[in-house]
């Protein structure tokens, strides 16, 4: 049984109330009691408390019929902003974002240098702009999420970031020091997933997101929560070995998943039958137009290595929706058809398989979710993209 003190109870209220404010956009406090089962008098204590500290609003809605027209309330959106920010191999993008999750600016940045005392410096520059000019907002700046591509522990720390070759770097705690800015380091695989959850699938307790960029990583949730495993290393499932003796990988072993179903592979694939060795979206978009054999060849192998990683996860998982997260997968039209077709075992099951909507942007989007629920202090957060 879960038990606390008054202090904690409120809290819990508190949460209640404001992430189904968040949920509803505009809802009324009678709305509040009958949906959260919380008495009227909880209510008007909780919601007056929010006002005062101007992180709701009130309304009054428009209506034809006779009596008084009912109060609504609704989140202050500006109030305060987050900063996303996805720190990916050649690039850094910086998202603000107002508290329902809608993007008011987006900055990206080329990143030349892996240095971490250099990339660190930018970060703090960029951040410190940014915190200036939000600042004559009420709460101001009041969150910063950060997308790492590579190993986060459950401290969040560093652990590791093959593409920059950094190890055991406390970028939370150096960024905080210097900005006094509350700061949340994360996987980019769970961030994805975390985008997924808040913007798309809100009644999703059991979803799992493969990301396959530079390499693949997963984040899932169980039971609606973030499962991040013992240290926070659950997830690094592209170093699940597929082809024994395969292909060697930077990890050290032979044969894992990212060097067949990544997009990375899949690039380094395609040069092999081309002399020019820049290939973009565009160009990938054209040639599956046309039905060039080359790149349906290649998405075919592409596809067949995705899914036999793919039955591993759904055997291992069982989710409710399996999302796939891929910009090249998102330009060939028959993708999750195809992938289904290897999908044929009669133990294997889920209920959704979709590809996801949001691409690359879906980092910097649980980014941005992750600072909204941190500052709102509420265990659940159900967005959606205006």
């Amino acid at each position: 049984m879960l038990t606390g003190d008054a202090a904690f109870i409120k809290k819990m209220n508190r949460s209640l109330i404001l992430s189904n404010i968040v949920e509803h956009k505009l809802i009324s406090r009678a709305e509040l009691a009958k949906i959260t089962g919380l008495n009227k008098a909880t209510i008007s204590v909780q919601v007056s408390d929010m006002l005062d500290k101007n992180i709701v609003i009130e309304t009054q809605q428009e209506h034809k019929s006779l009596g008084r027209r009912p109060v609504m309330l609704s989140v202050n959106r500006e109030a305060g902003f987050v900063l996303g920010i996805d720190l990916d191999k050649d690039s850094i993008t910086f998202t603000i974002s107002d508290l329902i999750g809608t993007s008011v600016q987006t900055e990206k940045i080329k990143l030349n240098i892996s240095a971490y005392d250099t990339v660190l410096k930018l970060l703090v520059e960029q951040i410190k702009g940014y915190k200036l000019k939000f600042a004559p907002f009420c709460y101001g700046l009041v969150g910063i999420a950060i997308g790492i591509h590579g190993i986060v522990n459950k401290v969040e720390m560093v652990d590791y970031v093959p593409q920059h070759g950094w190890q055991n770097k406390d970028l939370k705690k150096d960024l905080e020091d210097l900005i006094g800015v509350s700061v949340y380091i994360e996987n980019n695989a769970n961030l994805c997933s975390i985008a997924e959850k808040v913007f798309k699938h809100h009644q999703s307790n059991n979803l799992l997101s493969v990301s396959l960029y530079s390499g693949i990583g997963i984040g899932f949730m169980i039971n609606g929560v973030l499962f991040k495993g013992y240290h926070g290393y659950a997830g690094e499932i592209g170093h699940m070995i597929v082809v024994p003796n395969g292909l060697p990988c930077r990890c050290g072993n032979l044969g894992c998943w990212e060097q067949y179903a990544s997009e990375l592979s899949f690039f380094t694939q395609l040069k092999k039958y081309q002399e020019s060795q820049d290939i973009s979206y565009e160009d990938i978009q054209n040639r599956i137009k046309e039905h060039e054999p080359t790149i349906i060849n290649e998405m075919d192998q592409f596809i067949k290595f995705l899914s036999i990683g793919i039955n591993n996860l759904i055997n291992l998982y069982n989710p409710e929706i399996l999302v796939v997260n891929s910009e090249v997968l998102r330009l060939y039209p028959n993708a999750v058809q195809e992938l289904k077709t290897y999908l044929n075992s009669t133990i294997s099951h889920y209920s959704e398989l979709v590809i996801s909507q949001f691409g690359k942007k879906a980092c910097i989007m649980g980014a941005c979710a992750l600072a909204i629920q941190n500052f709102l202090g509420v265990s659940e957060l159900c967005l959606t993209i205006e």
